[in-house]
């Protein structure tokens, strides 16, 4: 089971760079880019909040959880 980022979808629908999405939102464009790849652990309400206003979107347009259904039925 996992969280997945889908922020790299969310930019290409809306044909936002990481570099303007970066200077809009105000945080580095390494840390954003680790948010776009799914390298990090954690993001900030306050953070994401920002990304949702830039991008217009929910944050269930950038966050999908996904079940390995397959592991979950072979330790039934």
């Amino acid at each position: 089971m996992a969280i997945i980022l889908r922020l790299d979808r969310v930019m290409a629908d809306r044909k936002i760079s990481l570099k303007e999405l970066s200077e809009k939102v105000g945080i580095a464009n390494v840390n954003l880019s680790k948010i776009k790849t799914g390298k990090i652990s954690a993001i900030r309400f306050s953070t994401l909040n920002e990304i949702c206003r830039v991008l217009n979107c929910q944050p269930g347009d950038l966050l999908e959880f996904e079940n390995d259904e397959k592991a979950d039925s072979e330790t039934d």
